[in-house]
């Protein structure tokens, strides 16, 4: 996916999930909650099945989805944020809502890499759809990624 892709967050409802085996879900205000919620997922995901076709490196893919949507929003929307993961026969959604709906995602834009900021540009990379949208007085942002095999 260009760049110019990436930088286009639409604001689209994510995919309705097909046969989910699993869900997780978790309620997030300080960054140490993000890294325990991290390693509960991984550990899910090491006993568990997993979609088909999927590896260790559609896992990790997974998790680095998870911490940039789930860090970004604690960064800029304000704790807490809520996030939510869906295991399906397809692959992973995974759905980070918070409480400023009326404030899209913004992917840097001619920025030093060295600043950071190019994680919504990463997720994009990552994924096989990408999205925000407003649900009542939450901001839903999300990402869809399916197993690279």
């Amino acid at each position: 996916m260009s760049t110019d892709q990436a930088a286009g967050w639409a604001h689209r409802l994510p995919p309705t999930p097909t046969a989910v085996h699993d869900s997780w879900a978790w309620t997030i205000a300080r960054p140490a909650e993000l890294t325990a919620a991290r390693n509960e997922l991984r550990r899910s995901l090491a006993s568990g099945t997993l979609p088909s076709g999927a590896d260790e490196d559609d896992v990790d893919r997974l998790l680095l989805a998870f911490e940039e949507l789930a860090s970004n929003g604690l960064r800029h929307s304000g704790a807490p944020v809520h996030v939510r993961v869906d295991g399906c026969d397809g692959g992973w959604l995974v759905d980070v809502s918070d409480a400023l709906p009326d404030h899209p995602p913004v992917p840097a834009v001619d920025r030093d890499p060295a600043l950071g900021g190019l994680g919504l540009h990463l997720i994009a990379r990552l994924s096989t759809a990408f999205g925000w949208a407003a649900d009542g007085p939450r901001k839903h942002v999300w990402a869809a990624l399916v197993p690279a095999g």
